[in-house]
């Protein structure tokens, strides 16, 4: 049914050209990627034929000149990057070194709950030393399969549902706290500091940090909330994997060597964070030294496991972006709507509430927040200088509700894998991105308010 639509949409365009108003490529792209949008929310084709199949699709419509511009996506690197971290990831779980850190978050009395409470605050302090998200959820994602597991809970459990809706949805918004946090920071920083003013790193600090926590936690516990985690189950000391895991704590020789290239991993991350070092690069040196001759740690058996289709969607995706980018065709609906809504007869803060939500309607469109903030923030700061809205409040506003928007599973790399390897469907996304919106509003309304002014 699912493939009918789409055969019949790209019919209708490619055949009446309905929106007059837009250039013949741009109704194109705009076609392709909405037919992107149906197979990939439907999924009536593996990811991998659906993703090549639309990419194709950019080239045979003329959207793109070359068949290597309708595949550029595919050399970006964040396809790479999250390969090698899904293959860091596949390490952490093969020496098991995702049983002696769950060895660490366990004890015979502990809960789900606790466990849960025990992951979100991990996963918080990784942020401060770890930039991605990314990383940050292919490293946990071990954990919580071998905590289900100890824990003998059932699949689609509440902790397993809360507890990767932690590390899709929640993860990332850690990510904020720091200018050196992740892209979005960084992008966001970058921007304010040519349109608005340069920030320091400390400054950054002060105004992000409260609010990110405080969305960080209050995100956290709807999460638990919303999904019941049990608060009573325990660890069986008697049968437990976990508690008959080395009882003097020490890692064998591969776990030894594990820890020590991802701890040396995130520590090139924290400098490079600094010396502008890419992230890819340190992961690419980790993957390579564990699958050196002699350590074998990762091998060819790793790499045929990798979730091969969301790597495709992926690379897609970001080939599509490149396409509507290319023809203009974001800027060509932007334009559209500044012609036909009648900004300057609104108050203050509805004109606020309005570029937030033009915001989130075109972060929906992104697989990455950072690519997202690059085309909404400096047109929503040009509408906040002409009718006098405080551009440095706005700046961080669209930053939080950005990064706290996931509607659909691409619209977040950490949130895709988490729908690939967990219990969650795409409705759980939805919602689950439609609350922390909400909480993200929250948040920013009482920060411009009260917390902003006081320390900017």
């Amino acid at each position: 049914m699912t493939l009918a639509v789409a055969a019949a949409l790209l019919l209708a365009v490619v055949g009446l050209h309905p929106v007059s108003v837009l250039p013949v490529r741009s109704q194109y792209a705009l076609s392709v990627f909405v037919v992107a949008l149906l197979l990939w929310l439907t999924k009536p084709v593996p990811y991998a034929i659906s993703s090549l199949a639309c990419v194709s699709l950019l080239y045979a419509l003329g959207v793109v000149d070359s068949f290597e511009a309708a595949v550029s996506g595919f050399t970006s690197s964040l396809v790479y990057f999250l390969l090698v971290l899904l293959l860091l990831g596949n390490a952490v779980r093969s020496v098991g070194l995702d049983t002696q850190l769950a060895n660490r978050l366990l004890s015979p009395d502990s809960t789900p709950r606790g466990a849960f409470r025990s992951i979100a605050r991990n996963v918080l302090v990784l942020a401060l030393f770890m930039p991605s998200a990314m990383a940050r959820a292919v490293a946990f994602i071990p954990i919580v399969e071998e905590v289900t597991e100890e824990f003998d809970l059932p699949s689609g459990s509440g902790f397993e549902r809360a507890t990767f809706l932690l590390l899709g949805h929640i993860n990332p918004i850690a990510s904020m706290a720091l200018m050196t946090g992740g892209g979005m920071a960084l992008v966001t920083s970058g921007i304010l500091a040519t349109s608005v003013r340069p920030l320091s790193w400390v400054e950054w600090a002060v105004l992000m940090v409260p609010p990110t926590v405080a969305l960080y936690v209050l995100a956290a516990a709807a999460a638990g909330l919303l999904n019941t985690v049990d608060a009573d189950s325990t660890v069986d000391p008697g049968t437990s994997g976990i508690a008959d895991a080395s009882a003097d704590g020490e890692l064998t020789r591969e776990q030894g060597l594990v820890a020590a290239v991802m701890a040396g991993t995130v520590l090139a991350w924290v400098v490079g964070s600094f010396a502008g070092l890419p992230e890819i690069l340190p992961a690419v040196a980790a993957v390579s030294v564990l699958a050196l001759p002699g350590v074998d740690v990762i091998d060819a058996d790793d790499v045929k496991g990798l979730s091969w289709g969301v790597l495709f969607l992926i690379g897609a995706t970001l080939s599509i972006l490149d396409a509507l980018e290319a023809t203009q065709t974001i800027a060509l609906v932007v334009d559209l709507l500044a012609r036909f809504v009648p900004f300057e007869a609104f108050s203050h803060w509805q004109l606020v509430g309005l570029l937030l939500g033009f915001a989130v309607t075109v972060r929906v469109l992104f697989s990455t927040g950072s690519a997202a903030i690059v085309v909404i923030l400096p047109i929503v700061l040009r509408f906040a200088e002409t009718f006098g809205v405080t551009r440095l409040y706005l700046g961080l506003a669209v930053l939080l509700v950005v990064g706290s928007t996931t509607i659909l599973p691409f619209n977040t790399t950490a949130v895709l894998v988490s729908l690939d390897r967990g219990p969650l469907t795409n409705r759980d996304v939805t919602l689950f991105g439609f609350v922390t919106m909400g909480l993200s509003l929250v948040v920013v309304t009482l920060s411009w308010l009260f917390y902003w002014p006081l320390v900017a």
